[in-house]
């Protein structure tokens, strides 16, 4: 093979793998850009619902967009952030996904991009407790093909295990969008354990409670990852 016949394979190399990329990329920004539409629209019919039930309850469910790669919606306590990672990633060789006929038939396919899903306490962003804790409850996984899946907890774990079928639509990002508030609904905030706050600082005493450094967290002194069940 002449230097000539190594360089175009070379140059042909970083073409290819470029193209894939940003196909990736095109697919899971257009997939977030639909999660946007479908977390605005829920925000809008909750809103109609409360007119229309004309209940005394104060509870609102609002969305917050923060520049493109980030959705926020609110609602009770709790904020769930929705992200979007801008870089593409490819699965280790020992992760389970790339041993799927699936993947082991073309292994481009399991280059993704991601969606992150957080859950925070809303107070934190209220009262810019910087040092509260958030949660990846869960983060979609898109490929050239528009295929996805999602690695989760509880309700958003078990949904969807089917890699080479399952592609996004609105109907499939409604579903998401709706197991992540029901995870989060019934993720409540507990007790941190005695031994854990019982000292405090004449500085955090000091701070204002709008920047108060005592960490608050849902599972804050509890082992998040032994939610065996999801």
């Amino acid at each position: 093979m002449s230097e000539t016949d190594n360089t175009d394979d070379l140059f042909k190399l970083v073409i290819d793998k470029s193209s894939l990329k940003n196909t990736v990329y095109n697919n899971t920004f257009e997939s977030f850009n639909m999660l946007k539409d479908v977390v605005d629209n829920l925000a809008k019919d909750f809103d109609s619902y409360r007119k229309t039930v004309k209940s005394n309850f104060v509870t609102t469910l609002e969305a917050k967009h923060i520049g493109k790669f980030e959705i926020d919606l609110k609602f009770g306590g709790d904020v769930l952030l929705f992200m979007m990672h801008t870089n593409v990633f490819e699965f280790s060789r020992d992760h389970e996904i790339m041993r799927t006929p699936y993947i082991k038939e073309d292994k481009t396919r399991s280059y993704c991009g991601i969606i992150n899903i957080y859950n925070f306490i809303a107070d934190s962003f209220k009262y810019n407790r910087v040092n509260d804790i958030g949660y990846l409850i869960g983060r979609i996984f898109i490929n050239k093909e528009k295929h996805y899946f999602i690695e989760g907890k509880r309700e958003l774990g078990f949904l969807y295990n089917n890699f080479g079928k399952n592609t996004l639509d609105k109907d499939s990002m409604s579903s998401i969008i709706e197991a992540a508030i029901k995870y989060t609904v019934n993720f409540d905030l507990l007790t941190p354990h005695y031994d854990m706050v019982k000292f405090v600082t004449v500085n955090d005493i000091k701070s204002t409670l709008d920047s108060i450094s005592v960490k608050t967290g849902k599972r804050l002194g509890y082992k998040f990852q032994a939610d065996v069940d999801g």
